[in-house]
């Protein structure tokens, strides 16, 4: 259940979903979280075999103030747990200071989930990116995560953001990692110690 946006709110986030459940991926898998996917991306998905594919629905948003998005994540808080991972869509097309000072205010552990063509707002705990487009084109070069997805023979990245640790992702083909993209990601990560491996493994778990 959620809080729903107060109509005589002035500003307006577009929020897809708010929801609780396990972060699946990334150094921080494993970890209980509230997600706040935020509405529409600035980038294009794959059209007749041009660009690439995005597993989310992230299209249709809903009008939410400030207030509505804090009274929405107290409820769902869980026994102290105070981890808010915004995504999308591409979040950073929304996230703003009063948005970030709100949350950090009220004692919460911020993480980013974002392609990276875009700056991030300062105050933000952690930042994945995960990059959909040429390295020349990724505006935000620094990061606690760098992940790719990686599809079978896929080339290995030459990553240009700065970051406390990098992965590789391998290809899901609807709730089933792809054999030969997982194969090859184990191969890419053994070749070159500095990666690590990170599965969705919320895909195998058939949660969001």
């Amino acid at each position: 259940m959620l809080v729903q946006p107060h109509p005589e709110s002035k500003h307006r986030y577009s929020i897809n979903e708010i929801f609780y459940s396990i972060q699946g991926e990334g150094v921080r898998a494993g970890t209980p979280n509230v997600f706040i996917r935020f509405a529409g991306c600035n980038l294009r998905c794959s059209v007749d075999g041009v660009g690439f594919n995005c597993d989310t629905d992230h299209a249709q948003g809903d009008p939410y103030a400030l207030e509505d998005i804090i009274r929405s994540l107290e409820f769902m808080e869980r026994d102290g747990c105070r981890n808010v991972v915004l995504t999308g869509g591409e979040p950073t097309l929304q996230v703003d200071g009063p948005l970030v000072d709100a949350l950090k205010s009220l004692g919460w552990f911020i993480a980013i989930e974002t392609n990276g063509t875009r700056d991030v707002v300062s105050g933000i705990d952690w930042i994945t990116v995960s990059p959909k487009v040429p390295e020349d084109q990724l505006v935000q070069l620094a990061a606690n995560e760098v992940k790719y997805v990686i599809g079978p023979r896929g080339r290995f990245p030459e990553s240009w953001v700065l970051a406390d640790h990098y992965l590789i992702s391998p290809a899901f083909n609807d709730s089933e990692v792809e054999p030969g993209a997982l194969n090859w990601c184990v191969a890419l990560v053994m070749a070159n110690p500095g990666w690590r491996l990170s599965v969705q493994q919320h895909k195998a778990w058939r949660v969001r």
